[in-house]
């Protein structure tokens, strides 16, 4: 087969040839679990997992945990593919890891599509080869929640696409479709967002398009605008009603520091990780937090070459666009700057550039950007078969096949957590996020002084960040470090008064502690905080415990009410408000028995301690006949 011969012939062969390799490179991630965010998002995430919860999922924040409104994102058409899906397959990965596949070889072919609007078939193939097997995809892909970048990607491609196809003029029709690939786009990921820069962007790459020609071009394609406009305006309203906020507020996780210093100094270093990653992706990580990607306080050799290297590649740029127009079977070295603005475009909701991302840098966020990186490497391709036709061709080859066992040995890295954090510990151990997965894994282990020692390296590595100390404290409650555990709430509700999983954590090491006392006053600020956010049955579980255990029986009926209208939790200290309400009535009998079953329900052995010290100070010795298990809660007799 040739791919210089009949254009129908050539087109349904790339075609053909860029789907069946985009499938194959990512074969063996079916064979993949849950891993990392999924875990969090999808298996743990009950609200998506049942037809009746999945609407109150969609209007709330995409992060489940008790941080989730802090960390900014709302994701709406995502979590609604995620809730689909699960409730269809039960559960079941493999269906998720196949509906990856599928929905990236469908972002390939939009690709090819596109690309085959603006160069000639031999260069749209050379360009979605690449990219259908580039490596730095495979988080993406093989990674079930990168599901968000490739259906963002692949409406905001079809967008492009209904545009090209419009003519001169666009109608309301192509102003309702590109509207209604705009919000899922922008559903799916924030960086969707940057649709209109994306359709301004092709129509300058066809047309010399000046400041004297924009009245016109306005005229012309005004309703694209002002749908887009419409759209962009409802879910940023959608976003600020969900999260409070329009961009959130948190610096990449140990990167705080760029609040106070010219973030220009850490840029360049991440720059240089750009062209590194689509150049040369050998080196593949699952993170870049400080000490994979350096916080700058100054002028280094690597930063300054970052910047350097940008600098040149905006010369490149502007000298290229004075080549001709980008047209439709026309290779013209335009598209290598078109290449390189598409990427700058798009990159830029994460690039941390105008404002603070949620991440340095993450190979999943490349996903839309690359696609432009594509294009411009299809056209250099012909561009290079010019002179050297054999070398440029091979040079292709070289390219996919390193691409494709690159990716195909990335895959498995994605096969769960464990294996995960595994890899990058073994790629990364001096970097914080390894030390706090190595701390994990120990605690887990048994090996407590070994954990405490690599939760406080990972603390000195990353820095005093909220999700940092509220996620090991969490951890260290859990294991009965109670001190510890407050500590670090002690930092992060100094620094972020205004968020709320600092004060639910303290109020439930107050309860862990049978602290009654404190446990009202960390509840009640919980509840203040968290006002006119989604309601937080455990903190009013606690609280009427806590003021049950005071005897203010009225007050504490009341929140057990609040509490229940949501769901009635399966923790221990539901069971000792039920304990204290029964022996104020009179019930001993029945107030034994709730005792017990709190006793069961304790996860830790400092829990247990804690309702031993209840049992004895409150209802008297005779309580310490303790169950004989957590699944045997034995009935003492009265």
């Amino acid at each position: 087969m040739s791919l210089l011969g009949s254009p129908l012939r050539d087109r349904r062969s790339a075609y053909l040839i860029v789907g069946v390799v985009a499938a194959l490179v990512y074969l063996n991630s079916l064979g993949n679990l849950f891993a990392y965010d999924d875990i969090h998002i999808i298996e743990t995430h009950e609200a998506i997992q049942s037809v009746e919860t999945l609407s109150g999922a969609l209007v709330a924040p995409y992060w489940p945990t008790a941080y989730g409104r802090e960390l900014g994102l709302w994701r709406p058409v995502t979590t609604a593919l995620f809730g689909v899906q699960h409730i269809v397959s039960g559960g079941s990965p493999l269906f998720f890891h196949a509906a990856n596949v599928i929905a990236h070889v469908g972002a390939t072919l939009l690709a090819l599509m596109l690309f085959l609007e603006l160069l000639s078939v031999p260069a749209a193939f050379a360009g979605a080869l690449v990219f259908a097997v580039h490596p730095v995809h495979a988080e993406a892909v093989a990674n079930v929640v990168g599901l968000s970048e490739i259906i963002s990607t692949s409406a905001l491609v079809g967008a492009c696409l209904v545009h090209l196809r419009s003519g001169d003029r666009s109608g309301w029709r192509d102003a309702f479709l590109i509207g209604f690939l705009y919000a899922l786009g922008f559903g799916a990921k924030e960086s969707g967002v940057t649709l209109p820069g994306l359709i301004f962007l092709l129509d300058a790459a066809r047309g010399r398009l000046g400041f004297r020609e924009l009245p016109d071009y306005m005229r012309r394609r005004w309703p694209v605008y002002a749908g887009m406009l419409i759209v962009a305006v409802a879910l940023l309203a959608g976003r600020f009603s969900v999260l409070g906020s329009v961009a959130h507020p948190f610096a990449p996780l140990g990167a705080d520091m760029l609040n106070e210093i010219p973030r220009i100094w850490t840029l360049g270093e991440i720059w240089l990780h750009y062209i590194r990653l689509w150049v040369f992706p050998l080196d593949l990580s699952s993170d870049y937090s400080p000490d994979v990607i350096r916080i700058w306080t100054s002028w280094g050799l690597e930063n300054t070459l970052g910047v350097v290297m940008m600098l040149l590649f905006l010369v490149i740029c502007l000298l290229s666009w004075r080549r001709p127009e980008v047209a439709k079977g026309r290779d013209t070295g335009r598209m290598a700057a078109f290449g390189a603005l598409w990427f700058l475009i798009s990159i830029s909701p994460t690039s941390n550039t105008v404002f603070l991302s949620g991440v340095l840098l993450a190979e999943r966020t490349l996903y839309l950007p690359s696609v432009g990186l594509a294009a411009a490497s299809g056209w250099l391709v012909v561009r290079m078969a010019r002179d050297r036709k054999r070398l440029a061709w091979a040079g292709l080859a070289a390219f996919v096949l390193f691409g494709s066992v690159r990716t195909w040995t990335r895959n498995p890295s994605w096969h769960d957590t464990g294996t995960v954090l595994t890899t990058l510990m073994r790629d990364y151990p001096q970097a914080g996020r390894s030390q706090w997965a190595l701390a994990d894994q120990f605690m887990r282990a048994g090996q407590h002084e070994q954990g405490l020692i690599s939760y406080r390296a990972s603390v000195s590595l990353l820095n005093t960040s909220y999700q940092l100390v509220t996620e090991i404290a969490r951890a260290l409650i859990d294991y009965g470090y109670y001190r510890g555990a407050e500590g670090l709430l002690g930092l992060a509700i100094a620094d972020f008064p205004e968020f709320i999983a600092a004060p639910r954590l303290m109020s439930a090491s107050r309860a862990e502690q049978g602290d009654a006392e404190g446990t009202e006053v960390w509840a009640r600020r919980a509840l203040e905080v968290q006002e006119g956010r989604q309601t937080d049955a455990a903190r009013h579980h606690l609280l009427a415990w806590a003021l049950a255990a005071q005897g203010e029986f009225a007050e504490a009926e009341r929140q057990r009410a609040l509490g229940e209208e949501i769901a009635y939790p399966n923790f221990w200290q539901g069971f000792m408000y039920d304990a204290y309400v029964r022996w104020e009535a009179g019930d001993t009998a029945a107030a034994y028995a709730s005792i017990d079953t709190a006793w069961a329900a304790v996860q830790t052995e400092s829990g247990r301690e804690a309702i031993d010290s209840v049992r004895v100070a409150e209802f008297g010795l005779e309580t310490l006949r303790l169950p004989v298990g957590p699944d045997e809660v034995a009935v003492p007799e009265r």
